[in-house]
C-alpha cells in the first residue's frame, strides 16, 4: 500500500475506535464508578501489552523509561479518569465534540513550552477553536449548567494532558518505536490501575449480574482496543506523518461519537453543532 494511502487508513481507523469509545464509557458507567471504569480500562491495556513489554524493557534506555512513565500518566491515566468522570453528567456526543481540542493545544504548548514556531494563522485557528469551546459550554442546560460546565471542563484539562504528552513525545521519544512507548506506557499503568480498583471496591460486584458483566466488558474493549491498540496506531502515525496530522483524528470522532450517541437516544442541539464546527474550522486552520 502507498505509504500516504496507508496514513490515511490509520486515521480512518482512529477516528472509528477513538470515537466509539465514548459510548462504551456511557455502557460501562452504568454499572461501575468513573474511577473503576477508568482503572478498568488501563489494567487491560496494560495486561495485554506485558508480554511485548518484556522485550521493550530489556531494550530501552534508562534515561527513556522516566519519560515513558510520563507518556502513560500524560497521554492515558489522567485522560481517562477526568473523560470517566465527566460522563457521569455529560453525553457522549458532547465528550466526542470537546476531544477535538486536541490538536490546538498541541500547537499552543508546543509554541509555549517548547519554542515552537507558530505563524498568526495558526494563532488564529487557536483562538477560533477556543470561541467554539465556550460555545459548547454556553450549550449546556441551564438547569445543570454549573455542574456541566466544570464536568465539560475535566475533558478540556484532558485534552490538555494529550497536548502534552504528544509533544514530549515529538521532541523526546522519536528515536522509541511505537509499540515499545505504547507497552512500557501501559504497563507501567498496572499497579496504580490495580490500586484503583482495589480502592474503588470493584471486587464488591456481583459478577453473576448480566449488567454487570456488560459493565465490565465494555470497559475492558475500551481498554485492549480504544486503549492499548489505538495507542500503538496513534504513535505509528505520529512517526509516519508529523504530531500535527496524527491529531487531526480529532476531525473524525466526535461525528462518531455524535452517531453513536444519536443511536443512544442522546440530543444534540443545534448550539452544540455550532460550536463544534467552529472548533472544527479553527482546528483545520491550525493545520494547514
Amino acid at each position: 500500500m502507498h505509504p500516504k494511502l496507508f496514513n490515511w487508513f490509520l486515521f480512518l481507523i482512529l477516528c472509528l475506535v477513538w470515537g466509539s469509545s465514548f459510548i462504551l464509557m456511557k455502557e460501562g458507567l452504568k454499572q461501575l464508578s468513573a474511577y473503576e471504569v477508568a482503572a478498568m480500562r488501563m489494567f487491560s491495556g496494560g495486561v495485554v501489552l506485558l508480554p511485548f513489554a518484556i522485550n521493550s524493557f530489556k531494550r530501552m534506555q534508562r534515561k527513556d523509561l522516566g519519560l515513558l512513565i510520563v507518556s502513560g500518566l500524560l497521554g492515558s491515566f489522567i485522560p481517562a479518569i477526568l473523560f470517566c468522570v465527566a460522563e457521569t453528567k455529560i453525553d457522549s456526543a458532547l465528550a466526542g465534540m470537546l476531544n477535538a481540542l486536541t490538536p490546538l493545544f498541541v500547537i499552543t504548548i508546543g509554541a509555549l513550552l517548547f519554542k515552537s514556531a507558530v505563524p498568526w494563522k495558526k494563532l488564529l485557528g487557536v483562538l477560533i477553536g477556543f470561541g467554539g469551546m465556550l460555545l459548547l459550554f454556553l450549550a449546556q442546560k441551564a438547569d445543570s449548567a454549573n455542574s456541566d460546565v466544570f464536568l465539560a471542563s475535566l475533558i478540556v484539562v484532558a485534552t490538555l494532558s494529550y497536548g502534552l504528552n504528544v509533544n514530549l513525545i515529538n521532541r523526546y521519544l522519536k528515536h522509541v518505536g511505537s509499540l515499545d512507548i505504547a507497552a512500557i506506557a501501559f504497563v507501567s499503568l498496572i499497579i496504580p490501575a490495580t490500586t484503583v480498583l482495589l480502592l474503588a471496591g470493584f471486587a464488591k460486584h456481583d459478577f453473576t449480574d448480566v449488567a454487570v458483566i456488560r459493565a465490565v466488558g465494555a470497559s475492558v474493549v475500551l481498554g485492549v482496543f480504544g486503549t492499548a491498540i489505538a495507542s500503538i496506531l496513534f504513535y505509528m502515525l505520529m512517526k509516519r506523518a508529523g504530531p500535527l496530522f496524527s491529531t487531526m483524528v480529532t476531525y473524525g470522532i466526535p461525528f462518531v461519537a455524535i452517531g453513536w450517541g444519536l443511536l443512544a437516544g442522546e440530543t444534540i442541539g443545534q448550539l452544540e453543532i455550532v460550536g463544534l464546527l467552529i472548533i472544527l474550522s479553527g482546528v483545520y486552520l491550525t493545520n494547514r
